[in-house]
């Protein structure tokens, strides 16, 4: 027996969620496929100048790797001297704040969008993250929507960051526990 408790065909992406046309958004990904994916690895200010031109507030000496993902560029904000590293994906549904001085390390998942598994219609929905100054998110952390992490922090490889963080700590594991103050 079948619960009705998800009905896709209910689903409707709301109107101006993305922020901008559908034409601006396939026309980001077919950039972002060529130019952005395909430049070589020391044209960050190449990078740089195609994320800007979508929308992107993007500081001095910020390194974006080739393979960055940027759902919607026009949602980030990245401050001066700050890396985002190999395959990093910002999904950016709703805004990005990335600090300065601050690394997020390859393969990190910066995730502001999901669903309400709650209701039958599964709408999605888009929090804001928030990352401060001089923090560093090492390999493959994943951040959940909604989140806030203070300045100077430190989160350890392969965690999950499901609440927001304290500045000045370092935080492991899945969930991101604290382990110290930094």
């Amino acid at each position: 027996m079948s619960h009705s408790i998800q009905d896709l065909n209910l689903y409707k992406t709301p109107k101006g969620f993305r922020g901008k046309s559908a034409i601006v958004v396939q026309l980001w990904w077919v950039v972002q496929g060529t130019l952005f994916a395909l430049s070589p690895q020391f044209l960050y200010g190449w990078r740089r100048f195609l994320a800007k031109i979508f929308g992107a507030k993007i500081g001095k000496n910020v390194l974006l790797r080739p393979s960055v993902k940027m759902t919607y560029p026009w949602k980030v904000s990245i401050g001066d001297n700050s890396w985002i590293g190999d395959d990093v994906v910002l999904y950016s549904l709703g805004e990005i704040e990335i600090g300065s001085n601050t690394v997020v390390s390859q393969k990190g998942y910066i995730c502001t969008g999901s669903h309400n598994y709650d209701k039958i219609d599964f709408p999605i929905y888009a929090k804001k993250i928030t990352i401060g100054n001089q923090c560093w998110l090492a390999t493959d952390v994943f951040v959940a929507p909604g989140i806030s992490i203070g300045d100077g922090t430190v989160v350890g490889a392969r965690s999950s960051v499901i609440d927001d963080l304290d500045g000045f700590s370092v935080y492991v594991g899945s969930p991101a526990k604290f382990l110290k103050k930094r």
